[in-house]
């Protein structure tokens, strides 16, 4: 394989695109979004062959410039501040994934992709500014220290951090540190009448991108990969050879909502799958300093075999790689929506104050030659309206609404038209389901009232889950209508005025959510994304296409 670009973390515009551009720059959005990038240590200051008078004198002019403001101006000013708005300002007009990481935020941006941290182990849910445990992983420091689920966090290391409007980036960063290190967790439990001092040593953490790999019926597996970091290829390989110990032969690969990560991850993951020596991915950048080709050439695990890709419009940059090279090699039908058109590489540029530049330097096409960069040239504000102008125009809904001009039009390695030009067209199309959503369900997720009420249910009946295995409890429990009727008088109690219709209309979906979260806390993730997929569209539609093939399907199964 020849050497491939890969991933880096950059500001949530990709697979959110609906968030401002000041959200965008938030440190804590940093790391949901990746895009592609290659690593070569380039020197910042290397001065540009095209035009060297040109760059001096920008670089000139605004030294001047800013020297006079920090000098003369009225009020004083933080130049650096200044400095780092106007870089910014400036790779906006180059395209909406060159951006400039301030120092202080490059760590946060940087462990999105990190397969491991130092810290205690616990998943956490923030509530009426209370912080409370949604569950600790599993052997982990909080584990082994005794933390359960739903336990209130009051304090860490004697300072509250319940009922002072802490977040999410605030408790990570306390939670974290030195493996080795002790942090000492104040913790109200129900039934207990005082708060318990639980000393936590703090452990290396895994950071698992392979959210979940499990057996759907005797023959087909179910693998969900949610980025990719360094450690996935290593956590897919383990996963799916668990899943063809247990007889798998058909396979599922859930990519929706994979905003990314590190290419090369990718690609290793496509060689698995495609036999032979085949393109996967190629790059095109100014002159050829920048092109690369990757090829498969391992005899990978799945190269024979039913395969589905599931994929959706927050399904970006290397995610789509992987799926566009499977369906231009026939290997895989893709099921879902258009994927988000994230087709853009960045070179991260390490500067001498721990900032970092990355900047585009090439696109990647997918083996057929298709790019899969949508347009960016009405702007930035405009690109990131992306996709709510593809719910306004019925994409998300309807397959029709969808139109390619023939100039993009290209064949797979067995002659079947695809698209480029901005994201990856399914074979399959799903649409998005907004029967059970009302403006109710909304007020009760923005209350994070579904999450609660879960984890209080848990609590409640705690000793007879437990006597429960999770095939049973999923065979046999059922989120009553009291149980509904119970949800809403404590979303009244928070201020979510009663709204008998709008209930009804999400009935189903809370039942699927509330017996999906209990089963989190209860039996862990896996059983928490078993629970989900019984009522998943597009994994059943995924099932029913392996179990009654269509033409597509037995032409890519080899039949």
């Amino acid at each position: 394989m020849t050497t491939a670009p890969h991933d880096s973390p950059m500001p949530a515009s990709e697979p959110t695109p609906r968030k401002s551009r000041r959200q965008v720059r938030q440190p804590w959005l940093l790391g949901l979004a990746l895009v592609c990038g290659v690593l070569l240590g380039a020197n910042p200051f290397r001065p540009s062959d095209q035009n060297p008078d040109g760059t001096a004198r920008g670089y000139l002019k605004f030294k001047e410039i800013l020297s006079y403001v920090d000098r003369d101006y009225v009020d004083s000013v933080n130049a650096e501040e200044l400095s780092d708005y106007a870089i910014t300002r400036m790779l906006e007009r180059l395209d909406p994934h060159s951006v400039f990481i301030p120092a202080r935020q490059q760590q946060q941006a940087s462990a999105f992709l990190q397969s491991d941290f130092d810290g205690v182990g616990v998943e956490f849910n923030l509530f009426h500014d209370t912080v409370t445990v949604v569950a600790p992983l599993s052997g982990g420091p909080a584990d082994h220290a005794g933390l359960q689920p739903g336990d209130r966090i009051l304090a860490v290391n004697g300072e509250r951090v319940s009922g002072v409007h802490t977040t999410t980036e605030q408790m990570f960063s306390k939670l974290r540190g030195p493996r080795g290190s002790s942090v000492l967790l104040q913790v109200l439990r129900r039934g207990q009448p005082r708060p318990l001092s639980l000393q936590v040593l703090r452990n290396r953490i895994p950071n698992s991108s392979v959210d979940v790999a499990y057996m759907l019926d005797n023959q087909t597996g179910y693998l969900k990969v949610s980025r990719f970091a360094n450690g996935t290829y290593d956590e897919f390989k383990a996963a799916l050879g668990d899943l063809r110990r247990q007889g798998l032969t058909r396979l599922i690969l859930d990519l929706r909502g994979n905003p990314g990560g590190y290419l090369d991850r990718a690609t290793k993951m496509a060689d698995e799958f495609i036999g032979g020596t085949k393109k996967i991915v190629y790059t095109d950048g100014k002159g050829d300093q920048y092109d690369t080709q990757t090829f498969s050439r391992v005899a990978g695990e799945f190269e024979e075999g039913a395969l589905v890709v599931l994929v959706d419009e927050g399904s970006a940059s290397a995610a789509e790689v992987l799926a566009g090279a499977l369906q231009d090699h026939d290997r895989a039908l893709l099921v879902g929506r258009r994927t988000f058109g994230k087709g853009l590489v960045q070179q991260p540029i390490a500067l001498n104050d721990g900032s970092e530049l990355r900047l585009t330097i090439a696109r990647y096409y997918t083996p057929s030659g298709r790019s899969i960069q949508k347009s960016y040239r009405r702007g930035v504000a405009e690109y990131e309206k992306d996709l709510e102008n593809r719910q306004r125009h019925g994409e998300l809904f309807h397959a029709d609404s969808i139109h390619f001009a023939d100039s993009l039009r290209f064949h797979t390695a067995g002659g079947r038209t695809v698209y480029g030009g901005g994201g990856i067209m399914p074979d399959l199309f799903i649409p998005r389901d907004t029967t059970a959503f009302s403006a109710y369900y909304t007020r009760l997720q923005s209350h994070n009232l579904v999450r609660e009420f879960a984890l209080a249910f848990f609590q409640e009946h705690k000793a007879e889950l437990e006597a429960l295995r999770f095939e049973q409890y999923n065979q046999t429990f059922r989120i009553s209508d009291a149980q509904l009727q119970q949800l809403a008088a404590r979303a009244a109690q928070d201020g979510v005025a009663q709204d008998p219709a709008g209930l009804r209309r999400c009935s189903a979906l809370l039942r699927s959510q509330l017996k999906a979260l209990v089963a989190r806390s209860a039996y862990g993730k896996a059983a928490y994304h078993q629970v989900l997929n019984q009522d998943d569209a597009e994994v059943q539609q995924a099932l029913r296409a392996m179990q009654e093939p269509t033409t597509a399907m037995l032409g890519l199964m080899g039949k």
